[in-house]
């Protein structure tokens, strides 16, 4: 996870997603699970957020295919705790659909709109995911939580950064095509001084 820049509301937000949004939560200010049924105007705003966020995940920094990664708008502070905030642009943040069922409504969860940078790092080559180790607590143990609770480190997102990585040292795409599609992985690149291909590769034990 890498830090993010909040991207301003599309101009007409507030007449597709709040103004109806709004609505209802004045009829029904404590919505219940069933309450909520046709009532997902936030999903109106999820192009928009798609294009804003240059189609990366704001939990995994990946790209997520609109085709096949089943984008979604995920409310920051949970609907079910702050309703009020169920139609507001400010709490979404994009989402690919595997971390959005693993984030659930946990509380805890780091936003990557506060994230301090280099909190997170990526070690290379185990390609796990791990608190930097000048981290102070309350915050290192957010950050472990984070991890855990979004299962970062499972082993198909560690073999999913191994090959894009190995297939950068292969030199199937550039640096540039990286950083945009995969920025953590491009950023720590360049902040380990490793964006040189032969310097990677022999880490990545790749031969080229």
């Amino acid at each position: 996870m890498i830090p993010i820049k909040p991207q301003p509301e599309p101009d007409d937000f507030d007449k597709k997603v709040r103004k109806e949004g709004k609505d209802f939560l004045s009829k029904v200010p404590n919505p219940k699970t069933k309450d909520w049924k046709n009532r997902d105007y936030w999903r109106r705003s999820l192009r928009d957020l798609y294009d804003a966020c240059n189609h990366i995940c704001a939990y995994s920094a990946q790209w997520i295919p609109y085709d096949t990664g089943s984008p979604a708008v995920d409310h920051f502070i949970p609907k079910t705790v702050k309703p009020e905030l169920a139609y507001e642009w400010d709490n979404f943040r994009l989402i690919c659909s595997k971390i959005n069922t693993n984030k659930g409504i946990k509380k805890e969860i780091i936003d990557p709109f506060f994230l301090p940078t280099d909190s997170f790092i990526l070690d290379f080559p185990s390609m796990l995911i791990k608190p930097n180790s000048n981290l102070l607590e309350p915050l290192k143990e957010r950050v472990v939580y984070t991890i855990k609770e979004l299962k970062l480190n499972e082993e198909t997102w560690k073999l999913g950064r191994s090959d894009k990585l190995i297939d950068y040292c292969n030199q199937v795409y550039p640096f540039d095509y990286l950083k945009r599609r995969y920025p953590f992985i491009a950023y720590e690149l360049e902040r380990q001084g490793l964006v040189d291909v032969d310097k990677i590769a022999k880490i990545m034990g790749v031969r080229i």
